[in-house]
């Protein structure tokens, strides 16, 4: 395979995929693999989904573009549909999840500006987070892996240890404007934040007049199988970013908010040329209306709950090598005695796509649709890959 005049900013498997048909891909040589990542928690009702591609293509027939300088009645009726399920009442469409992470840390700024108090700009975060490669997105994870290089960090930004309650507290003063948070960290090592930290966040958020924003451009659109992860904590925050399977593939993000939260954002204070194309909310309205059943939630929480016992399994097992396992409904992972990486290899070799997380964490984050055939099949990959891993450490041993 000739190189590829690409910025080589990433290293990817050594496949050409050419087709995709529900939770199977198939490369250019034929060759069929198991789909257990998703475009990273993004094909969230699989790969080409009749639904979808008929959507899609009934637009491509009418208009693909205007901008935000003229309205559509889809980009109307679909932020309606959010707000109806959800907390917010205003919603801003973007292209991607930095996009929408952006316009929620604007807002957030913006908010306490419009109220007088400008000098409530700092966004307190969490060690492991990630938020998108964006500059003020790597500035709110700030994971150095990502800051390294690109000048002074942003002022106003600060991270917290995981978990640590005292610390948090600390770290609130008079500048401080909001919190964000990922209810299941992703690219962190798949940590579900427990309900009861969640709790005390929107109570430590309400006394201290600060915003609660929450990041669920992963966790979101079902995944966890409910619409929205932060709902299995009983409460909403005031700002939250979306993005990668609201979208079932197709490239869009959202900020939501309640409208006190966005009470700053008035003409002119943010945009975006594509934020809200008509292709994006013609494929993002057939996907919301999938996701959004509850049979279909009801499918996602009993599948999980199926592949979630079949990985203890493999804990069990394999002693050794899993530590745990880790995630929320179909956003979940292995934690790892060595690097994840070497297993996401032999799961490939042997024609199954997986992802890896921080502190050596193995991703799981299929396509909703899946069936306890296709967990079957992918434990029974899992189960030969991490085999095959334990026998090369012996004989290196």
């Amino acid at each position: 395979m000739s190189a590829a005049p690409l910025m080589p900013v990433y290293s990817p498997a050594p496949a050409d995929f050419v087709q995709g048909r529900g939770v199977e891909v198939f490369s250019a040589d034929g060759k069929r693999y198991l789909d257990f990542i998703a475009g990273i928690a993004t094909n969230s009702l699989g790969h080409c989904h009749p639904k979808l591609v008929a959507a899609l293509t009934e637009q491509a027939n009418k208009i693909w573009h205007m901008s935000n300088m003229y309205q559509t009645e889809l980009q109307r009726s679909l932020a309606q549909k959010y707000t109806e399920a959800s907390f917010a009442d205003v919603v801003f469409f973007a292209n991607s999840g930095t996009e929408a992470i952006e316009a929620c840390l604007k807002l957030t700024r913006k908010y306490h500006s419009s109220k007088g108090n400008p000098e409530r700009i700092d966004i307190l975060g969490f060690e492991g987070a990630f938020h998108g490669r964006s500059y003020g997105a790597i500035n709110a994870a700030a994971n150095p892996n990502y800051l390294n290089g690109f000048g002074p960090p942003l002022p106003g930004y600060r991270q917290l240890p995981f978990g640590d309650h005292d610390a948090l507290k600390a770290a609130i003063g008079p500048t401080t404007a909001g919190i964000i948070i990922e209810p299941v960290q992703g690219e962190g090592g798949v940590r579900a934040v427990p309900t009861e930290c969640l709790k005390g966040l929107r109570e430590l958020c309400d006394k201290e007049g600060i915003l609660l924003i929450f990041d669920e451009v992963q966790s979101g659109a079902g995944r966890t199988g409910k619409l929205f992860a932060h709902e299995w904590a009983g409460i909403t925050p005031d700002v939250m970013a979306v993005a990668k399977g609201m979208g079932g593939g197709f490239p869009m993000g959202a900020c939501l908010a309640t409208a006190e939260a966005a009470s700053g954002m008035v003409r002119g204070v943010h945009g975006s040329t594509f934020g809200g194309n008509p292709l994006a909310m013609a494929v993002g309205h057939a996907t919301f209306d999938e996701i959004s059943k509850p049979e279909f939630l009801e499918h996602v929480r009993d599948v999980a709950n199926h592949l979630h016992q079949a990985l203890a399994g493999l804990k069990d097992r394999y002693p050794e090598l899993v530590q745990d396992v880790r995630g929320k409904g179909l956003l979940c992972g292995l934690k790892l005695t060595m690097d994840p990486l070497k297993v996401r290899q032999l799961c490939f070799e042997r024609g199954m796509l997986v992802g890896t997380a921080g502190q050596n964490v193995l991703r799981l984050a299929p396509p909703l649709i899946i069936t306890p055939e296709h967990v079957s099949e992918a434990i029974t990959i899992l189960d030969a890959a991490l085999a095959a891993a334990r026998d090369e450490m012996k004989a290196a041993a």
